[in-house]
């Protein structure tokens, strides 16, 4: 069975908006799932403060979930410059949540990763994080991720490559991983299976559903239990690579439905 992460807003934006997400985790633990995704869209800024993160965390963490931070900002600006006070803000909230990963959108990137600052700047986080704190003592520091999206900049199959391989020509390929959103590639018009083959290598943590209608009208929907291109996604991608429930519960059965889906993804 592949871990599964619940998205907080498969419980509905408005319920997370209303109750925060500490009072869904114990439901995304009841429905099986092994992580919980806090999404900064969907907090005001009190609750994105380090001391309520770390309250959050804890409340997480006594349910036995481990958690991802996302936010809607971008690792390079749309000029293609790598944005150091997004990254910087995005690993200090997923640090003060205790989160296994970071997650940001790609944003404008074109050809220059700006490989030397990202890595300097990750390490310099990496460093003054644990200064003054023991090898016991040092805080957590999640892995930084970054996601395609469902705009033409930042949800294009070449700009990943291109990421990708630049990391990889200057021996630096590990440094950041790729959330791989199945449904995302609808949006911007690329094949999902090519994009699985070509990514998957890098892909640490997995965004998975199906979508329906066309153009702008697109939305987010739960996969069919027969849905092959999430069954074909998923035997192309890494099998350690968590999945995560990005998809409406049904509002009339969240509880129900979300057992259901997060046997099934555990499973596919």
């Amino acid at each position: 069975m592949a871990e599964v992460a619940i998205v907080a807003s498969a419980f509905g934006a408005g319920a997370i908006r209303r109750d925060g997400h500490a009072a869904w985790s114990g439901a995304a633990k009841r429905a099986g799932a092994c992580a919980f995704e806090v999404r900064r869209e969907l907090m005001d800024d009190a609750d994105a403060r380090p001391e309520a993160l770390g309250a959050l965390g804890t409340a997480l963490a006594r349910e036995g979930l481990w958690s991802v931070w996302s936010t809607p900002d971008t690792l390079y600006g749309a000029d293609g410059v790598l944005d150091e006070a997004a990254l910087r803000d995005a690993i200090g909230c997923g640090r003060a949540l205790g989160a296994r990963f970071v997650k940001l959108q790609l944003g404008g990137f074109g050809d220059d990763v700006q490989v030397a600052r990202l890595a300097a700047v990750l390490e310099a986080l990496n460093v003054a994080g644990a200064e003054g704190a023991t090898a016991d003592e040092a805080p957590h520091t999640p892995r930084v991720v970054v996601e395609n999206g469902q705009l033409a900049q930042g949800g294009t199959l070449a700009q990943f490559i291109g990421l990708f391989r630049a990391l990889r020509a200057a021996g630096q390929d590990k440094l950041i991983g790729m959330t791989f959103d199945i449904g995302n590639w609808h949006w911007t018009g690329e094949a999902p299976l090519m994009a699985a083959v070509a990514l998957a290598p890098y892909v640490e943590y997995i965004h998975c559903k199906a979508v329906e209608g066309v153009g702008a009208r697109r939305f987010a929907c739960a996969p069919a239990a027969d849905d092959a291109l999430c069954r074909a996604a998923l035997a192309r991608l890494p099998a350690h690579a968590p999945r995560g429930i990005e998809f409406p519960f049904d509002e009339a059965r969240v509880t129900e439905d979300a057992a259901r889906y997060v046997a099934w993804l555990g499973a596919a």
